[in-house]
């Protein structure tokens, strides 16, 4: 299923999913799993959630290969930021060296 796009989606991408009705109503965000039957398995940070309609989901970022995080900024000093400046994250790509690949 990695390589077959189901409803323009591939296994692996990001999504977001609102529900708005049913038993699973909410917002998800994670990784999908696709199905043929049209339904996604979302992994989010809480956790799989299973079987979410194609039609809630939009793609936020397309399957390239590359792991992607984010990451609280820190000062010089390593002191992490305080709550008001928290939103403000970097951007992370894990690599084989994490120094060279993140993200300032």
């Amino acid at each position: 299923m990695r390589q077959k796009a189901v409803n323009g989606f591939r296994t692996g991408d990001m999504a977001k999913a609102i529900v708005t009705k049913g038993i699973k109503i909410g917002v998800y965000v994670g990784r999908i799993a696709v199905r043929k039957s049209g339904s996604f398995n979302i992994q989010t940070t809480k956790g799989v959630i299973q079987g979410i309609w194609h039609k809630h989901c939009k793609v936020t970022q397309r399957a390239d290969g590359y792991g992607y995080l984010l990451v609280a900024k820190m000062d010089v000093i390593g002191t992490p930021p305080k709550a008001k400046s928290a939103l403000r994250s970097t951007l992370c790509l894990p690599g084989l060296n994490a120094e060279v690949s993140r993200a300032n």
